[in-house]
């Protein structure tokens, strides 16, 4: 919570970030840039990435793009008001996050970037989530080139995207690269991209720079990536991200990065990451010479990047991540804008609320049929097994197998993530929502036999949100001594020898409801696919549901304390 004058202070800060100031004293004086006249040149980048389908603002108020436009607009406006120019870019991912997007293919998504003046974006990794022809769909929608050097059509042997293109801003011929994570492959529907080739960008980039300088003549180059900043290149399991493809050649070739996929706010303290908060000071990275910069996720900010050209060097002068109607709670609870609120643009707002409206009614629209009451109520879900939570792990289990050309033997769900239950009769997209409001991804991970008896070991025995309930498993638990005795997984006798796949949530995988980390192993793999989303799916796919085939196998998980048979550990 903050107090009166913090708000102040934020809103300050904010009002300086839209007019290009910094709190400096040297504000005061003439800046070198300024007393060089035409001999340096000022321009400013805009930018957002992660937009995942949130073109309205959400139930809170807080983002939207109506929200974003006004503030885009007061840059513009006060950059060209000093005879300069800006440049409107984004890192990608439009598609995939919210139903009323989703079901309707990110075209409200696409129509606004077309109202709110986008010059260019990165291909992101979920722009593959849909069929080729969705995505060649959105690029002819876009009025604005999607970059990406990274990508080939391997029938054609060429790229499928524009590799770059250059701009001419504020009398600067700037070549602006695209670039895509090379994991894409792992984590979409590998049906999405059978056609393509994704290259490392490392090994691209070199190529597309011997391009520029035999076809173009340009003052600079900067990069615009879904590719994931990870602080001093520790990527982990992740592919290597922007630091690295800054080091990956001379400075001065690559000027600035413009990023997303990792969805958090560059801003840096040292080597690592600074405390950020909204309304805050931001420092982008710098690697090699080559400024990185990325707005965290969902049109939540806005960031600003004033450049200064001078005796051809780059140099940022102003930097700011701007928060669009971000809200916290104040002293009595309520939420409250953390700055000053910003006015909707009225013709964003309009143009988008049909899209809205229409999703809205999607929404209600009747996916599936159950016989019976699926069973998620809290104080069932926490102790026991139900058919929902053995619906859950099927429709996870099973989307990984139809999807990833790997076999998922069994599926993990944390009973925390089960919200409701949902009533015999018919069943909505709604209704899947109220079972998995968070968004998580669904994920998955292939282990050895004994990591996997260790890991369940540790879950077996949890209580509360941490219950799991399980699908394809058999085996007996022993809650005093906190093992397992595994008989079989997929139907396959168990061996500790062997390899087996599961799935799970990208909460639980990551340490949520005290969960063991298992999302930095080698074999882990996001689908980056929302839990929600992959569950209205098999709905679809199944529009008859009978309740007792998802009934619990008696016998099949049975829990022992002081030698006897209890429901679960919490007992």
């Amino acid at each position: 919570m903050k107090n009166t004058l913090y708000k102040g202070l934020v809103a300050t800060a904010v009002i300086a970030a839209l007019s290009g100031c910094s709190n400096s004293d040297d504000d005061k004086d003439q800046t070198a840039c300024e007393a060089a006249g035409d001999a340096c040149t000022s321009f400013t980048v805009i930018h957002t990435n992660d937009n995942h389908g949130r073109f309205w603002e959400n139930s809170d108020g807080e983002y939207g793009m109506a929200a974003r436009k006004t503030v885009i607009d007061q840059i513009r406006a006060e950059v060209e008001g000093r005879g300069n120019e800006t440049i409107l870019l984004s890192g990608g991912d439009i598609n995939t996050g919210v139903p009323e997007s989703d079901m309707q293919e990110a075209i409200p998504d696409f129509v606004g970037m077309n109202l709110l003046g986008y010059d260019a974006m990165a291909v992101g990794n979920h722009e593959f989530d849909n069929p080729l022809s969705t995505l060649d769909m959105q690029a002819t929608l876009a009025n604005f080139p999607m970059l990406a050097a990274n990508i080939y059509d391997k029938n054609a042997e060429e790229r499928y995207f524009e590799p770059y293109r250059v701009f001419e801003i504020n009398g600067l011929k700037v070549a602006i690269i695209g670039f895509t994570t090379v994991d894409t492959p792992k984590i979409v529907n590998p049906e999405n991209v059978e056609n393509l080739e994704f290259t490392d960008p490392q090994e691209e980039l070199p190529k597309v720079l011997a391009e520029i300088e035999a076809n173009e003549e340009v003052d600079m180059v900067f990069a615009v990536t879904h590719m994931g900043h990870y602080a001093d290149g520790n990527h982990g399991t992740e592919a290597p991200g922007d630091v690295m493809l800054a080091r990956s050649v001379e400075e001065g070739q690559l000027h600035a990065i413009i990023g997303g996929h990792s969805q958090n706010p560059v801003c840096m303290e040292g080597d690592d990451y600074a405390d950020f908060t909204p309304g805050n000071e931001c420092k982008p990275d710098q690697q090699n010479g080559t400024y990185i910069m990325q707005a965290h996720e969902w049109g939540k900010y806005v960031g600003r990047a004033d450049f200064e050209y001078m005796d051809g060097e780059l140099t940022l002068a102003n930097y700011s991540l701007i928060p669009i109607n971000l809200k916290e709670e104040d002293d009595n609870g309520d939420l409250v804008f953390i700055t000053e609120e910003i006015e909707k643009n009225q013709t964003v707002y309009d143009m988008l609320k049909p899209y809205q409206e229409r999703g809205q009614e999607l929404l209600d629209v009747v996916i599936s049929y159950t016989d019976g009451k699926l069973e998620g109520d809290r104080e069932v879900v926490r102790v026991e097994q139900t058919n929902l939570g053995n619906l859950l792990t099927t429709a996870y289990s099973e989307f990984v197998t139809q999807n990833f050309n790997v076999t998922a033997d069994f599926g993990v769900m944390n009973s925390g993530g089960v919200r409701a239950s949902i009533a015999e009769g018919d069943i909505s997209y709604r209704d899947v929502l109220t079972v998995q409001p968070f968004g998580n991804f669904v994920a998955y991970v292939t282990m050895t036999g004994t990591e996997v008896e260790a890991y369940l070991a540790d879950i077996a025995v949890k209580t509360g949100g941490g219950y799991p309930q399980l699908n394809k498993v058999a085996m007996d638990v022993d809650c005093d001594a906190g093992t397992v005795d595994i008989a079989s997984l997929g139907g396959r006798a168990f061996d500790a020898a062997e390899n087996y796949t599961f799935s799970v949530i990208h909460f639980s995988a990551a340490g949520g409801d005290d969960y063991p980390v298992i999302n930095q192993h080698p074999n882990y793999i996001d689908t980056q696919l929302t839990d929600a989303a992959v569950f209205r799916e098999y709905f679809v796919a199944n529009p008859e549901i009978s309740a007792e085939d998802y009934a619990p196998v008696a016998g099949q998980l049975n829990f022992y304390r002081n030698g006897s048979e209890v429901k679960s550990c919490a007992q």
